[in-house]
């Protein structure tokens, strides 16, 4: 995060912290429209009190003492302690495979259901560490999700090769692609084409028979442009503590398709999801399969989710080598593209 706060960083970093320590998306919110208020200002135009930033559209008590300090060249003591917070992990016992990920293959951005934008992802996961950030929001099929177009695919790569020109980090372009009923991908072959990564995933019907189910997912896993099964259960943690009931499938069948066309099993870093569970990924790792560390980031703090992925797969013994996010670039894409004519 940048030595010399100004308003703008030091709300943006404060709602990093809220994000990371998964806070309601209501009080993020508010940091960060915040920040968008302050980076609009001119230069002659910013407050120097917190009565004159509390006047501003988007400012409360909160957000206004942050600015404030930010103005006065400090760094707010409310900033300091998230910071002090933050320094401790978040899944200690992945520790050490979380330094040997190299990046990120799954993660949403303001184009499709994501709460940031595409060069604040990339900025953050630059200062991470991340040696590579793959873009991948949704498909068109997940309107509830605002999937997005041919035309607002294509116009997303744009902005990749501009963001891309003032960061180190690789952005690479990805896409999370709905597995439509009959095992097709929901994207046109010339599209999935010009992706680096496309993380295939079911997110309707999630209650169809195994059978179906299976059927599905081995036809997803055969595309050659399938880099990534995105959590393959569908399950997730309710606000009530109990889970939405994993999707049937046979996972041996499943799994061995996997192994056998080289498509990794993501071990998805969400909380609330965990996906997939214990037994499964013992299960792929048996069958031979690849693995992807994820963080399905819908949100910049939420990009330190990949420690709560390591600390999975460190508690399944999977082996480094066949995590492919802690492979280099150049190996990550020649396999990425393996299939492809």
């Amino acid at each position: 995060m940048p030595a010399l706060p100004t308003p703008e960083t030091v709300l943006r970093e404060y709602a990093f912290w809220l994000e990371r320590e998964r806070a309601d998306t209501y009080r993020v919110r508010a940091f960060r429209q915040a920040a968008e208020v302050a980076a609009a200002l001119e230069p002659g135009a910013v407050p120097t009190t917190e009565a004159q930033w509390r006047a501003l559209p988007r400012f409360g008590p909160k957000t206004a003492a942050l600015a404030a300090a930010a103005v006065a060249g400090e760094v707010p003591q409310a900033l300091a302690d998230r910071r002090a917070a933050g320094a401790a992990s978040l899944a200690p016992a992945g520790d050490g495979l979380r330094a040997l990920l190299r990046g990120d293959l799954h993660t949403h951005t303001t184009w499709s259901d994501g709460g940031s934008p595409l060069w604040e992802m990339a900025e953050v996961a630059e200062a991470l560490g991340h040696e590579y950030l793959a873009i991948t929001d949704h498909s068109p099929r997940l309107r509830v999700a605002n999937g997005l177009t041919r035309e607002r695919l294509t116009a997303q790569w744009e902005e990749i090769a501009l963001v891309q020109e003032m960061r180190h980090v690789r952005v690479l372009r990805g896409s999370e692609v709905d597995i439509l009923g009959d095992g097709s991908l929901d994207r046109s072959d010339d599209l999935l084409a010009g992706l680096d990564i496309v993380v295939a995933s079911v997110h309707s019907d999630l209650n169809a028979d195994a059978d179906t189910m299976t059927a599905r997912m081995v036809g997803a896993v055969s595309n050659p442009h399938t880099t990534v099964l995105g959590h393959c259960t569908g399950r997730r943690l309710r606000d009530d503590g109990t889970w939405r009931a994993q999707s049937r499938f046979d996972a041996e069948i499943v799994f061995a398709a996997c192994a056998m066309f080289g498509v990794a099993v993501e071990i998805n870093s969400r909380p609330e999801r965990q996906d997939p569970p214990l037994e499964l990924i013992e299960l792929a790792k048996e069958a031979g399969c690849l693995f992807s560390i994820d963080s399905d980031a819908h949100a910049p703090g939420q990009l330190d989710f990949l420690s709560y992925g390591a600390a999975r797969a460190v508690e399944a013994d999977i082996e480094p080598e066949r995590i492919i996010t802690t492979w280099p670039l150049p190996r990550l894409l020649d396999h990425a593209r393996r299939h492809r004519s």
